[in-house]
């Protein structure tokens, strides 16, 4: 029996359309804790985070917003999930925009680093989120979190991520939209990128299956940070950064039960969810059924609905 953590992280000054901060709540009233307990582990819900007294540093780059929230979240989810694992539970982050993975993720290196286990990193999204805040012209620190946990520059105003995760640990699946830029720096950081076309043309189990072969062969731990627009709009469009030619619901409740079945899932990030461009929950409770499905259920769990 797994011990699931929720921590509420509601973030919205990682990007500029407000409305992310309002899904933890849409997470627990689409049912989730019941998701989790009805396959059999137990539940703690932690309650939603509050920002710190605030710093006020400073960054070269005139389009970065938000930058002093920004660090402040991290530093809280840093703790919050490092304490979570520390307590032998699975930290599942109810987002939030996709800056909390600065902080979760890092909270994640930390404890692996005092464990002695190599972290891994699944990235189940339609971005590759690898700028810095010297890159990005947008100014929206949503799109950075996977260079920070790779170690690239330009994060000086962030504390030093504790052990950056190497490329051959991080598996980015789903990706549909990297700027020229991202893409020149994931070729020098050679992190491969799982991108729609390559799971089209070898399908969506081969690649996850090779990842999910190293993590298990190193005794690693596995965090997934499970983006909404890694879905296809049509099926989940309460998201504000949506991509057309995502994954279908069949595709992605084979990830999270390819997932369940490696037995290898240590923290999980919900993000991008923004409850304001919902179609009557649809979303909310598309994820929360996929997080069903990474807890244990599967397909023909799942009733039949009335036409």
């Amino acid at each position: 029996m797994t011990h699931a953590i929720l921590i509420g992280a509601p973030i919205d000054s990682g990007q500029r359309r407000p409305g992310c901060l309002m899904g933890p709540a849409a997470y627990r009233v689409a049912g989730l804790e019941a998701a989790i307990e009805g396959q059999g582990h137990r539940v703690s819900d932690w309650g939603d985070l509050s920002l710190p007294a605030l710093s006020v540093p400073t960054c070269a780059n005139p389009a970065v917003h938000s930058l002093a929230e920004t660090l402040g979240w991290t530093e809280v989810l840093t703790d919050r999930v490092d304490d979570a694992l520390s307590e032998g539970g699975l930290p599942i982050v109810l987002g939030g925009d996709h800056s909390l993975a600065l902080g979760s993720v890092a909270g994640a290196a930390a404890f692996a680093a005092r464990a002695g286990r190599p972290l891994f990193l699944l990235w189940l999204d339609a971005h590759s989120d690898f700028h810095t805040p010297l890159t990005t012209t947008s100014g929206n620190l949503h799109g950075t979190p996977v260079a920070y946990i790779a170690g690239r520059e330009g994060f000086e105003a962030f504390p030093p991520f504790p052990a950056p995760i190497p490329a051959e640990r991080i598996c980015l699946y789903g990706i549909r939209s990297v700027d020229p830029a991202e893409h020149a720096a994931l070729l020098d950081h050679d992190i491969a990128i799982n991108d729609m076309r390559v799971l089209d043309e070898h399908g969506i189990v081969k690649p996850l299956r090779d990842f999910l072969t190293r993590v298990r062969q190193a005794g690693g731990m596995l965090h997934v940070s499970l983006d909404v627009d890694f879905l296809d709009p049509s099926i989940a469009p309460a998201v504000g950064t949506t991509v057309p030619g995502g994954t279908t619901f069949r595709e992605a409740h084979l990830v999270m039960e390819l997932l369940h079945e490696s037995g290898l899932v240590t923290s999980l990030d919900l993000v991008e969810l923004n409850p304001f461009l919902d179609d009557r929950g649809m979303t909310a409770r598309l994820m929360v059924d996929l997080v069903g499905s990474l807890m244990g259920k599967k397909v023909f769990d799942r009733p039949t609905r009335a036409k």
